[in-house]
């Protein structure tokens, strides 16, 4: 359990937003779960409830543990209700404009000394850091799908990132028992950039017919022991934001990260991958039932 109980605020009940809440929650944190759309908040608590009986079914806690997990989360549509957050996490889509706005309302709430975040996989934190009237404060917390699986947290610091912040950043993601990598603000970060380098040439692949689906990501799996193929796994992060990082390195760095038609299709056709139920896979249930391109 965590050492020091912090008060987190997720701003955002998306996916991220709700496994980021059940991290907080099951280490002992005490967790404010905001979003603006009501039926969001109410999908958001069910599925908090139902992964903290998940890993209770699977042993990883007790029954009074997951109980007074469940009990730690609250969820509200009320900026005010992160007033007393000593921990702020914005999780709202990749939109700078979106994300500003969301970190405006926080910072107009919360105390001075609370550490302001963003759960940013690709915006540049130098830049949302600057909306900010103190941006010493301010890095960014990038987690990964699902955060309550996940063993590591990239610890972005922006330019302006002051030690206090970026202290209290690594604390923090320590106490969610997960590893701390610090990387400064740059396009991609390190996990993105390198993660969608090896999705889109896996898609690229798939494209020029080098081989099947199943076979791109089983050449990973069983001769680089990655614990899933670069398709499979981007499906599990979402065509939709997969493609989003990678116009935005295309911009930052070149042509190189040009997104590969396939990932346009799938994306236009709404084939988002596990969240939509079909991506490169079919999904059932969370699951990958077969690939796409032998169904």
């Amino acid at each position: 359990m965590a050492d020091t109980t912090e008060h987190v605020a997720i701003l955002g009940a998306g996916t991220m937003g709700r496994g980021i809440a059940h991290a907080a929650a099951v280490v002992g944190h005490d967790v404010t779960l905001r979003d603006v759309d009501e039926s969001v908040l109410e999908e958001a608590a069910d599925a908090v409830d139902e992964s903290i009986s998940g890993a209770a079914d699977r042993g990883k806690l007790d029954a009074d543990a997951a109980e007074a997990a469940r009990q730690r989360v609250r969820t509200t549509e009320d900026i005010d209700k992160c007033a007393d957050a000593t921990v702020v996490i914005e999780a709202v889509p990749e939109q700078l404009d979106l994300k500003t706005s969301v970190l405006d309302e926080a910072v107009a709430v919360v105390d001075d000394d609370a550490l302001i975040t963003s759960n940013t996989s690709s915006l540049p934190v130098t830049e949302l850091a600057a909306s900010l009237e103190d941006p010493s404060r301010f890095c960014g917390l990038h987690f990964f799908n699902p955060a309550y699986v996940m063993g590591l947290v990239e610890v972005v610091t922006a330019e302006q990132t002051g030690d206090g912040a970026r202290d209290h950043a690594i604390d923090f993601v320590e106490s969610l028992e997960k590893e701390a990598v610090v990387v400064r603000d740059a396009p991609g970060f390190a996990s993105s950039r390198l993660g969608v380098t090896l999705g889109a040439e896996a898609m690229r692949m798939l494209e020029t017919g080098t081989a099947k689906t199943a076979d791109i990501d089983a050449a990973m799996e069983l001769g680089y022991r990655h614990p899933m193929g670069p398709l499979k796994l981007s499906d599990v992060v979402g065509l939709d934001v997969r493609l989003d990082i990678l116009e935005h390195l295309r911009e930052e760095l070149g042509e190189r990260f040009r997104p590969p038609e396939v990932l346009r299709r799938k994306v236009r056709a709404g084939h988002l991958g596990q969240k939509s139920g079909r991506g490169f896979y079919v999904w059932e249930d969370g699951e990958a039932v077969r690939p796409v391109d032998e169904a």
